[in-house]
């Protein structure tokens, strides 16, 4: 095994026992693999075999909105979704930022909402949310209030992840969040905390370099942060609204390098590019959730249409207040940074499915925004949090609040047949098992159509596992089926490097469909797919 997956499995504190790692990819992980119908790395060869995308259901009321019963409240004006959602020992909790109006201006140029401060809330069931009152933050004379105490007048973006393995209890809370610099520009520092509420911020900046974030995971050993980037391009021109990505080893040090993680096309003339042009960018960069493996992720699909030149004196009207509208897309990434859309152009939650309320006799857009650290598993469904706007003028006619969107786990979209198509393939790439041995469980509707092969890397059946000697499914359908192996268990292949080859098969009017192959180590009894992450 390369030195680089060995010293990161020995810095995770993980056993190599239950370790299934991808030699093409370089990604080493332990005990659980999820290969998603929807990677086009992990499982690249297909005959007769397309994508149908999943669409999720968005719940219609918010689950946090603005705190307008109390005008001295940290959110009484705005509730952003630039934060984090987690599931901790069986509470939910959410980090947010708020806005409140200040006090009133007789120039028309002031913005009148503050930005920020960094909020905290909790809730038993992930709807119902309750702001406690921590006493941290003065706010119009009052401490009464769920605000967090940390460095900047300006801040936005709470990006929260736990690590119960970190040596340190005063570290088992990170978080990434964005504040201003000297300059004006959305910098972003660190903090760590206990508890998730007592937070020591870091003595200085990240980096200094322009980065509005939307996310912060750690995934193959890697801390990666997640942004908005306005730089230059090719050509030396001015781009647009991409995604960017920074990086750190430690948490504490980042590389002053940058990554162009997910990017739409730029216009061909280098005139007609940046952030005040009409076309559509990616807003706020990528919101990304690890899997171990691979990462899901959300980008806004920012239609981008900026005020008309006599209007750029109103507060925050370049960027298009009453008309830019934003859709959220889905993106995918195997390495963490590098990410690409698994069907080009394809809109994963419309802002007409997840509107923002009306108001009676004008017509403002929607803008949603991805979800950040707002993904996660709860028990047989996937939650996925986001932030959408009315995108009306600053002031009271704008309305931002946090919504949910849920799917069957893990069913982000699937493998099916061709609709004239009556079988289809599809390879993995190569996996090399746990020494242990492992288990294949599939996430799939019509598994009963469904044979799964298996083959050494250069594509040769082993004649124990293929041909009659295929595992086929238990149970038709199922977020977890479990496989038959005539030969008994796969405990033979134990640190074997393999593929595995599943074979489609329409049964009557039933068409198979795949959206997971499970693969999990036997060391370990839990059953990490049913955990809530």
């Amino acid at each position: 095994m390369p030195l680089i997956r060995t010293v990161a499995a020995a810095a995770l504190g993980l056993s190599l026992l239950g370790q299934i790692s991808f030699s093409a990819t370089e990604i080493t992980t332990q005990e659980r693999v999820v290969l998603l119908a929807i990677d086009d790395v992990s499982l690249p060869l297909k005959e007769n075999l397309c994508y149908y995308m999943t669409k999720p259901t968005v719940r219609k009321e918010p689950v946090l909105a603005p705190n307008r019963d109390d005008p001295n409240a940290p959110d009484h004006a705005a509730v952003n979704c630039y934060g984090t959602v987690i599931l901790d020992g069986g509470r939910f909790r959410m980090w947010y930022y708020g806005k409140y109006f200040l006090e009133s201006s007789d120039e028309p140029t002031q913005d009148p909402l503050s930005q920020g401060p960094i909020c905290y809330a909790e809730s038993e069931d992930g709807i119902h949310w309750v702001r406690p009152n921590l006493g941290q933050v003065e706010i119009k004379g009052s401490r009464e209030n769920n605000a967090l105490k940390l460095p900047g007048t300006l801040t936005q973006a709470a990006m929260v992840i736990k690590e119960d393995r970190d040596s340190d209890p005063q570290r088992r809370y990170k978080m990434v969040y964005n504040l201003t610099n000297s300059s004006g520009n959305w910098v972003f520092r660190t903090a760590t905390s206990p508890d998730g509420i007592r937070w020591t911020a870091s003595p200085d900046f990240a980096t200094e370099k322009f980065l509005e974030i939307s996310s912060f995971y750690r995934h193959q050993g890697l801390y990666v942060v997640h942004g908005q980037g306005l730089t230059i391009g090719e050509g030396g021109f001015k781009e647009g609204r991409q995604g960017y990505a920074r990086i750190s080893t430690d948490f504490d040090h980042w590389f002053g390098e940058e990554v162009l993680a997910f990017a739409l096309p730029e216009p061909v003339k280098g005139a007609d590019r940046g952030g005040t042009k009409i076309y559509d960018q990616v807003h706020l960069g990528v919101g990304g959730k690890s899997l171990g493996n691979v990462v899901i992720g959300l980008f806004g699909r920012w239609h981008n249409q900026p005020a008309d030149e006599p209007e750029r004196d109103i507060p925050f009207a370049w960027f298009g207040y009453g008309k830019t509208s934003c859709d959220i897309s889905l993106v995918v990434s195997n390495d963490g940074i590098h990410f690409r859309e698994p069907v080009k152009g394809h809109v994963f939650i419309s802002r007409f499915d997840s509107p923002t309320p009306p108001i009676d006799g004008k017509s403002y857009p929607t803008a949603l925004c991805q979800s950040g650290n707002g993904i996660l598993n709860v028990g047989d469904e996937t939650w996925i949090y986001h932030g959408r706007w009315r995108n009306g003028p600053y002031g009271s006619e704008r309305w931002e609040e946090i919504a949910l969107a849920t799917l069957p786990r893990d069913r982000w979209g699937a493998l099916g047949l061709f609709p004239s198509e009556n079988d289809g393939s599809v390879w993995s790439l190569p996996v090399t098992l746990p020494a242990d041995g492992c288990e294949v469980v599939l996430n799939a509707d019509g598994a009963d159509g469904m044979r799964i092969e298996i083959s050494d890397e250069r594509f040769r059946p082993i004649p124990e596992f293929s041909g009659d000697q295929s595992g086929v499914a238990l149970t038709a359908d199922g977020l977890d089926v479990p496989l038959k192996w005539p030969k008994g268990n796969l405990h033979a292949l134990g640190g074997r490097t393999v593929r595995f080859r599943i074979h489609f098969k329409k049964q009557g009017e039933v068409t198979p469909r795949l959206y997971a192959v499970y693969l999990r180590s036997t060391a370990t009894a839990v059953e990490p797919a049913r955990q809530a992450k």
